[in-house]
């Protein structure tokens, strides 16, 4: 079992349940689920009606949101990566708050295309329970997506904070 530090009894498996809660209550979130499995959490994964989640026009119908939280051994803060990802387009915007770019400070956003990073920019560090780090990020989705340029048939995100 993992604690979370300065979480007091709060467990990864207990903090992915309060994810997927939230998520089953968020506008256009369906089929929200455990993988791999509900007795073995690593992620919380929700298919997204894009249009009823952003509340307005966008331009792929369907996403899938993958949340992530995990604390490893040594360090201070819970780590995480919060990813919209679009299968059709094989596009992923995420914000990420771990050891994977230390360039970049504690946390970043970082968009990926066919696979491949196109873009990573120093994201704020939030120093705040992951329920509230969950809905700050997904407060600043929209306008991230709103931010990717595409010119040529390739994305970009020009600047982050936009």
């Amino acid at each position: 079992m993992i604690f979370l530090a300065g979480r007091d009894r709060y467990t990864q498996r207990t903090l992915l349940r309060d994810v997927h809660d939230r998520l089953i209550n968020q506008a256009g979130c369906e089929d929200v689920r455990y993988r791999p499995s509900r007795r073995r959490p690593r992620y919380v994964i929700a298919d997204v009606d894009s249009p009823a989640y952003l509340a307005n026009s966008f331009p792929v119908e369907r996403a899938r949101l993958e949340v992530r939280f995990w604390y490893p051994a040594g360090v201070d803060n819970e780590y995480y990566r919060i990813n919209w990802i679009e299968p059709d387009r094989n596009l992923m915007l995420g914000f990420h708050q771990d050891a994977d770019h230390p360039d970049l400070g504690p946390c970043h956003i970082q968009l990926d295309y066919k696979d491949v990073p196109v873009d990573r920019y120093e994201a704020e560090f939030f120093d705040a329970h992951p329920l509230s780090v969950l809905e700050d990020r997904l407060k600043q989705l929209p306008s991230a997506l709103d931010s990717i340029r595409w010119e040529d048939e390739q994305p970009s995100l020009p600047a982050w904070p936009v």
